[in-house]
């Protein structure tokens, strides 16, 4: 955008005031009061420095927007209605309506323009921290001497909630860290929450804070002096290092006689009552959802945002004639569309070279499948949450993202987060959302629990998320119950959109992370043993990625009768199925044992396909080292599974303790069969 003054700044900020109330109280229901106090803020910021094209929101080069204080959601709709997105009045009218392109809170993939997802507070600034260093890393990799192509910044509007929420801080001391300077928060400094004034509650130095963890600090500005909020946008715009926070001072619910500067202002609608006199206050004479044409003019930023595109199609054109293979590899990775045939290859070169000769951690499996993986996918970036060496994240390919004082950095794909498990997770949405890379991190999957929402945001959003959760279960042995994972890998298989893969064995991870590199618009939780794991023979690997496959047949153990039963069994405990099947067939009871690594992949198959893996008439009988409730869908007579915690022991003495052991899954089949 260009950054000569708007015409008439304070008509332009109205016009959000008056959208923001009407919406509202059309819909009885949302929050007027930050479009209304930060109005102002947003006019100096989309009027004056926005780079964006109404015309093409997934323009590659555009600055990305982000409120992360989603609640005040008509902020965002009334601007891209006004600036020139396909977001016509009738979607502002039909705010919160069902089917609507205005939901309660910004939803990415719904309106046009909106780049995150936001409303659980503290997570849109932390995705706007990975758009930011998805940003800069694209950079370091695409940019050369004077082809620039990838050149833009990350703005935030963020209120009291955001800094209040603990993810703020693991983001905040990240970005400081990574010395991200084209990342731009705007504070929305009113003072009011829902609970009232703030000050009893929120006594932090919030400049002090960032300061501390390395950003650069503007302000306090007036947040209603739009020329004030522009020079200090520009004067953070001039940060060669630092990321920057500009403090504007606001009230809430602006304009409104009675309801400013007060918690009524928050997340109700004003009134009817009220509305005709914020009318009156602000000068606003025109009926509901009615903005005049100049107005409009003054707003409409499509011809402007036109001419950046095509500037920037022109560098773009010079880019690839001088760097014609980076310029393909750009539009490649931006466009998410993986490298071809790498998958296959990929997953027979790791079971070539390690699949049938050695008993390994499924955690090793995955570094071995990674490997394989970051040399074929130069846009993997992976991670830890402090546990790389516990995680097995890192790989040849992959050295250790590093920035020098100077904010130059080294290129590395291995991201140190720190003890910050829920900032990664989020961090990896807006990497994933910015486009260029596929994030994976990791972490032990008992802390999953900390990462939850973020993990819930992926899947809502449909973003290419990897999550590697090691010492899966109760066979991470003596570190005891506070880390031995019971409910998780229940419990996250209940997050819809979310592919939750517990490999039994080389073969199956590396399936696995093909499976998941290739949904482009699911995330994927990897559910991996700290213990090792031998090779489960097998027929074949195409039907892994089908999420449960046949592994065993009766005459696998030498009988040749058909099966009576079905052992479904996942991760570790494959082996103990198969162990089960064996003491069974010393009895002449034949069984089938299916490996389930993937409960949603296989409920996405055809009806045709699940009767063949798990047969009608049969009676079915799963084992898992975790809770038994999921197990029941499938029609299970039975569960061997731990409803409680664990115990600090070695693993083989906690497996025998909680009765995970051939003799015992076979008495269990054996009684199912008895009846």
């Amino acid at each position: 955008m260009a950054t000569t003054a708007a015409r008439n700044p304070t008509l332009m900020a109205n016009a959000i005031r008056a959208l923001a109330m009407d919406a509202v109280q059309q819909a009885n229901s949302g929050h007027p009061g930050a479009p209304m106090g930060m109005a102002d803020i947003a006019v100096a910021l989309w009027s004056r420095h926005l780079r964006h094209n109404p015309t093409n929101p997934q323009w590659a080069n555009r600055d990305r927007f982000v409120l992360s204080n989603g609640h005040g959601s008509m902020l965002i709709y009334a601007l891209l209605h006004l600036s020139g997105y396909a977001l016509p009045i009738e979607e502002l009218k039909a705010f919160r309506q069902l089917h609507s392109k205005t939901p309660g809170h910004p939803e990415v993939g719904i309106t046009p323009g909106v780049e995150t997802t936001t409303g659980p507070l503290g997570q849109g600034i932390t995705n706007a921290v990975g758009l930011a260093l998805a940003e800069k890393m694209l950079a370091k990799e695409f940019n050369i001497d004077e082809h620039q192509i990838v050149d833009h910044h990350t703005y935030v509007f963020l209120g009291d909630g955001c800094l209040m929420e603990g993810i703020s801080h693991e983001a905040a001391s990240l970005a400081g860290a990574w010395k991200l300077n084209k990342l731009i928060a705007i504070y929305d400094d009113n003072g009011i929450s829902i609970d009232g004034q703030v000050a009893p509650w929120f006594a932090d130095n919030t400049a002090q804070r960032f300061e501390a963890y390395g950003w650069n600090v503007v302000g306090p500005v007036d947040g209603h002096d739009v020329d004030a909020v522009d020079a200090a946008i520009a004067e953070a715009k001039k940060s060669s290092v630092k990321p920057t926070l500009v403090i504007a001072k606001t009230h809430i619910g602006k304009g409104s006689p009675n309801r400013a500067n007060t918690a009524k202002a928050h997340g109700e609608p004003l009134g009817n009552e009220e509305i005709k006199l914020t009318r009156e206050q602000l000068g606003w004479a025109h009926e509901p959802f009615v903005i005049p044409q100049e107005v409009y003019a003054d707003w409409d930023a499509k011809a402007a945002g036109a001419a950046l595109e095509t500037a920037w199609d022109e560098r773009f054109d010079a880019y690839a004639t001088a760097h014609p293979e980076l310029a393909a590899e750009f539009a490649r990775r931006m466009a998410g569309v993986l490298p071809a045939n790498f998958a296959q290859t990929a997953v027979d070169a790791v079971v070539a070279a390690h699949g049938k000769a050695e008993t390994v951690a499924s955690r090793k499996a995955s570094q071995i499948a990674l490997e394989a993986f970051t040399a074929a996918v130069p846009e993997l970036l992976g991670g830890s949450a402090d546990l790389t060496g516990s995680n097995l994240t890192n790989t040849k390919s992959t050295p250790a993202f590093r920035v020098e004082a100077d904010g130059s950095s080294n290129g590395g794909r291995h991201i140190n987060y720190g003890v910050r498990e829920f900032g990664m997770a989020a961090i990896m949405n807006g990497v994933a959302l910015h486009g260029g890379y596929i994030p994976y991190g990791g972490t032990f999957l008992t802390f999953s629990d900390y990462s939850r929402n973020a993990i819930r945001m992926a899947a809502l959003m449909k973003a290419r998320v990897i999550h590697v959760f090691t010492h899966d279960s109760i066979g991470l042995g003596e570190d005891g119950p506070t880390h031995q994972s019971v409910e998780h890998a229940a419990s996250l298989r209940l997050i819809p959109g979310l592919d939750v893969w517990r490999p039994a064995d080389t073969a199956e991870t590396a399936v696995a992370w093909a499976c998941a590199l290739q949904n482009q618009h699911r995330p994927s939780a990897l559910l991996l043993s700290r213990q090792n794991l031998p090779y489960a023979p097998k027929a074949g690997l195409d039907d892994i990625a089908k999420g449960a496959y046949v592994l065993a047949e009766p005459a696998e153990v030498g009988l040749k009768k058909k099966a009576q039963a079905v052992i479904i069994a996942t991760g570790s405990e494959v082996q103990l199925a198969l162990h089960a099947q064996a003491e069974l067939a010393k009895l002449k009871i034949a069984v089938r044992v299916v490996s389930m690594p993937c409960t949603s992949a296989f409920d996405r198959q055809s009806l045709a396909y699940k009767k063949s893996v798990l047969p009608a008439g049969l009676p079915r009988v799963a084992v898992e080292a975790g809770v038994t409730d999921g197990w029941w869908k499938y029609g299970c007579a039975a569960v061997l599974g731990l409803d409680t915690y664990g115990e600090s022991a070695p693993a083989p003495v906690l497996f025998e303790h909680f009765h995970f052991t051939p003799a015992n899954l076979a008495a269990v089949v054996r009684k199912v069969l008895a009846g």
